[in-house]
């Protein structure tokens, strides 16, 4: 068994603290409770460190698709990059979300209940580390500071998605009073303090290499800057992490020189991986594996294609458009490839057995490591046949997800055939990675005046793209008419040019991978730019999103479930504006 099987072996386990209860005096009736541990046993070494792996073990939502940390649905679907796709009917739950009419009583409540169990169990490491006489002095600091991490990280998740949520740490009263905490306390302090705990006190490099360092929390906490728009401390942060930063393996963080080995299980905790969630397969349990993605395959694939179900996060039409390039390879910035002169051409209700031709024009080469497209290879399985592989054109479009999906040459080792579907791999999934910081900080360049700076760090980014080596290629040469090249200086010549062209970067680079819709809202563009996608999207996939529409003041946030509001009552949770 390799280190991150035996750490994802770990994350399998939950840790439980109990009370045993005396009727009487009689020493012989004190029987403890079945399968619980007591304070005394968790209090050992080895019981804070499984409490510490029970809060890791919450990132991949443990069963709740919705829950992980991914957040396919709440930032990607949510941003356009895709929308639920399949049969209307198959968790139907999904369809109002996806058009921004999200029920106080539907999914959010799993979200909701996911992220403050880990924030619970988060708060009851905190509790045993103050109270456990076995550890050492190190041990303690290192302990609290990756449980301060994590509990961050679930905080910062809360904010992006409710905004007004409770906060609730080490120090409340689980027996009695928790009811009472509302949710009026601003999360951001909150937040920063535990990252700043975590950046002073983590190691640079740990035993595990899945586990938090020092780097993830200055990281996150750079991140956490941009979202309040504290630039320059974002800045400070993001400088240090360029020149000095490393993996928790102790590698020094750098842009894999092929794009689409970062969505290989192979190439799992590569120097671009800056914090991530850690899968393994074959372990005995699939939740130790990638559990969130396993809906999202192309659709009865049989045995010449992965997962064989079930066809959901299917790229949208303006999303794959977004990749057209010129002539000179630069994207098309003034939203020009949406236009019938340049929007991709696609199989939408082309019978697979019918002859089609691909797309003849430029394009980023990103595409098609991103999106699965018909008559392009899909990975090593085959070229995407087109309809066989879509559950419902009419609902979800043509296209394909292919980021988190296995290869051919995965089976048996890097994925898990002991489940429903063999859709569940050891592929870890990227909650930070270096092109995210590298564009972040090119954001805080922008901001405080550095244009030449945020040029220099969306290139590289840009230029990775451009490698050759890892076009996707059929009968020895590229598939598709790939033409890429950097930002010349003029893009950067002026703030607003600049931004738009890092933006835009952002969305070819981090696409479906759960950042968007947060961008948008932290940019304070969701709502133009969601209504366009909805005027365009609408018409090409009616029963989906006809009619659908992104209210500014409202959609930027999700409701407080209605489930909590009845627990603690309307007098301590207030509902956020507009449900």
């Amino acid at each position: 068994m390799n280190y991150k099987q035996k750490f994802t072996s770990l994350i399998g386990a939950t840790v439980a603290l109990s009370v045993i209860t005396v009727a009487c005096q009689d020493k012989f009736l004190e029987v403890p409770v079945t399968a619980q541990l007591d304070n005394s046993q968790l209090s050992s070494k080895a019981g804070v460190e499984g409490s510490l792996i029970s809060v890791y073990a919450m990132l991949n939502g443990r069963g709740d698709r919705l829950a992980a940390v991914a957040n396919w649905v709440w930032g990607g679907i949510r941003g356009g990059d895709a929308n639920k796709g399949t049969d209307p009917g198959d968790f139907s739950t999904i369809n109002p979300i996806q058009r921004y009419e999200t029920l106080s009583t539907g999914d959010v409540g799993g979200t909701w209940r996911t992220r403050y169990e880990a924030i619970s169990r988060a708060n009851a490491t905190l509790r045993l580390v103050a109270t456990s006489t076995v550890l050492s002095a190190a041990d303690k600091k290192r302990i609290e500071a990756e449980t301060k991490f994590l509990r961050a990280l679930n905080y910062f998740d809360m904010k992006r998605l409710y905004n007004n949520a409770p906060y609730i740490d080490e120090t409340v009263d689980y027996a009695g009073g928790i009811e009472k905490v509302a949710n009026t306390t601003d999360l951001y302090p909150k937040i920063e303090a535990d990252l700043k705990f975590a950046y002073d006190n983590l190691p640079e490099t740990q035993a595990a290499v899945g586990r938090a360092n020092k780097w993830a929390a200055a990281s996150l906490l750079a991140k956490v800057y941009m979202y309040q728009k504290k630039f320059t401390e974002a800045k400070a942060l993001f400088d240090l992490i360029i020149a000095s930063g490393k993996t928790s393996g102790g590698a020094k963080y750098a842009l894999l020189p092929s794009f689409p080995d970062l969505f290989k299980a192979s190439s799992d905790n590569n120097t671009e991986s800056i914090f991530a969630t850690q899968a393994a397969a074959n372990t005995g349990n699939v939740n130790n594996a990638n559990p969130e993605f396993d809906l999202n395959f192309p659709y009865n694939t049989g045995p010449n294609g992965p997962g064989n179900c079930c066809g959901f996060n299917q790229p949208s039409f303006e999303y794959v458009n977004s990749f057209r390039t010129s002539a000179s390879g630069l994207p098309l910035l003034d939203g020009s490839y949406n236009t019938a002169a340049n929007r991709l051409k696609n199989d939408q209700g082309v019978p697979s057995k019918e002859t089609y031709t691909p797309d003849a024009g430029n394009v980023d080469p990103r595409l098609d490591h991103t999106v699965g497209r018909r008559g392009i290879p899909y990975l090593d399985w085959q070229d995407h046949p087109g309809q066989d592989w879509i559950r419902n054109q009419p609902n979800g479009g043509p296209y394909s997800p292919k980021k988190f999906t296995y290869y051919k040459s995965d089976v048996g080792k890097f994925q898990d055939n002991s489940s429903w579907t063999p859709g569940y791999t050891a592929l870890n999934f990227p909650i930070i990675r270096y092109a995210d910081v590298l564009l972040l900080a090119a954001e805080a360049e922008i901001e405080v005046g550095s244009l030449a700076k945020a040029l220099e760090y969306t290139n590289l980014v840009r230029n990775r793209a451009a490698n050759p080596a890892s076009f996707v290629t059929k009968a020895g040469a590229p598939a598709a008419k790939y033409v890429i090249s950097p930002y010349p200086a003029s893009t950067f010549a002026t703030k607003a040019s600049a931004t738009t062209a890092v933006r835009f970067e952002r969305r070819l680079e981090l696409g479906d991978e759960g950042h968007r819709f947060f961008d948008l809202v932290r940019w304070g563009v969701a709502a133009p730019v969601l209504n366009a996608y909805l005027a365009y999207e609408g018409p090409l996939l009616p029963n989906t999103l006809g009619g659908a529409k992104f209210t500014a003041g409202k959609d930027e946030y999700l409701p407080i479930p209605q489930g909590q509001i009845d627990i603690q009552g309307k007098d301590v949770l207030k509902q956020n504006p507009g449900y």
